[in-house]
């Protein structure tokens, strides 16, 4: 067993061949996630996002590398019939995998979606720079007694963490509007991530253009924006930066609307009990009736529109891209 972390995890990879192609030759690729196929949305909604979001890199230039588990293996890049086999699966048969839930879900054997956390984790040891997603997940909103004591949560993503150990540039829509989003950006600041935004001075709010307050960095345009990323990344200092883009203007919900459907289903959360894992999944779907399906669709432009902005980052900055780690080649059959 090889005493070097990253080592051991690049042994799990499975590249496919155009991603590989790619990362030799030092050609922009754009990771994604997921966990919106299997967990996000239902067939076959789920394929078509998945796959207009591949479009959407593919259209800006880069190759889209969606990350999955299956077999016991990291596929880092998934083919068309993988692509609609984990649409297809049944309902419950596919584990979510993050850092903590990784080995149970490759020693598993099936099918796993991977989470941001999990996905920056392959997509990193592959050699792959740009990672887009929806939303981040933080530091969720106290409930409870804790919540009328004005205290904070302890339910705090894994995302947080792996942002602030693994250095990628991380394009979002912001934190996801159900979380605290405030407390988010105060545990992001302590572990040393930028949080910029993208051609604004507030933080995008994920089905809102706004969150109602001022991100902590901003650049006017994406050149600004590939620099900085250039720059951070430059400095090795093993945090991601994180570019949060505003949902398309005309899929955005307002930002009163978007605030009153969160705290609505926040509150019916914590009347009802829901807790724990089943608390995202819930909220989502609330927010979602509560707003006749708007979320459901500012998510869906949200999600394609970071893609093709992160297609067109990964292109801008791809000259200052490493090559594959040499184990990657290994891993992906390549010689």
């Amino acid at each position: 067993m090889s005493g070097d972390p990253q080592g051991d995890v690049a042994q799990r990879l499975q590249v496919a061949p155009e991603v590989a192609a790619a990362l030799d030759e030092g050609r922009p690729v754009v990771a994604l996630e997921s966990t919106l196929i299997s967990h996000g949305f239902a067939y076959p909604d789920n394929l078509a996002v998945a796959r207009a979001s591949e479009a959407a890199v593919r259209e800006s230039g880069a190759v889209p590398a969606t990350v999955a588990i299956h077999a016991g293996r990291l596929l880092v890049g998934l083919d068309a019939s993988a692509l609609e086999a984990l649409a297809t699966a049944e309902p419950g048969s596919v584990a979510k995998a993050a850092r903590p839930s990784l080995a149970p879900a490759l020693a598993g054997g099936g099918w796993a979606a991977t989470t941001v956390s999990a996905s920056m984790i392959a997509a990193h040891a592959a050699g792959i720079t740009v990672f887009a997603t929806g939303g981040i997940g933080g530091v969720h909103r106290a409930s409870g007694p804790a919540a009328a004591a004005g205290g904070v949560s302890l339910d705090i993503s894994s995302d947080l963490d792996e942002l602030a150990r693994t250095p990628m540039a991380v394009v979002c829509a912001g934190p996801k509007a159900i979380l605290d989003v405030p407390n988010t950006l105060e545990v992001l600041e302590t572990r040393g991530v930028p949080v910029v935004a993208l051609g604004q001075a507030d933080l995008p709010g994920f089905y809102a253009r706004s969150a109602g307050i001022a991100a902590p960095h901003s650049v006017a345009d994406e050149a600004a924006a590939a620099e900085l990323i250039a720059t951070h990344l430059g400095l090795g200092l093993g945090a991601s930066v994180l570019v949060c883009v505003p949902v398309p203007a005309d899929m955005a919900l307002p930002e009163a609307v978007a605030r009153d459907a969160v705290e609505q289903a926040t509150r019916e959360a914590g009347e009802a009990g829901v807790h724990g894992p089943a608390l995202t999944p819930w909220l989502l779907a609330r927010i979602a009736a509560i707003t006749d399906g708007a979320s459901v669709r500012a998510n869906t432009a949200l999600i394609v529109n970071n893609a093709r902005v992160a297609g067109r980052l990964a292109r801008a900055v791809s000259s200052g891209a490493q090559p594959a780690p040499a184990s990657v080649a290994a891993a992906s059959g390549r010689r």
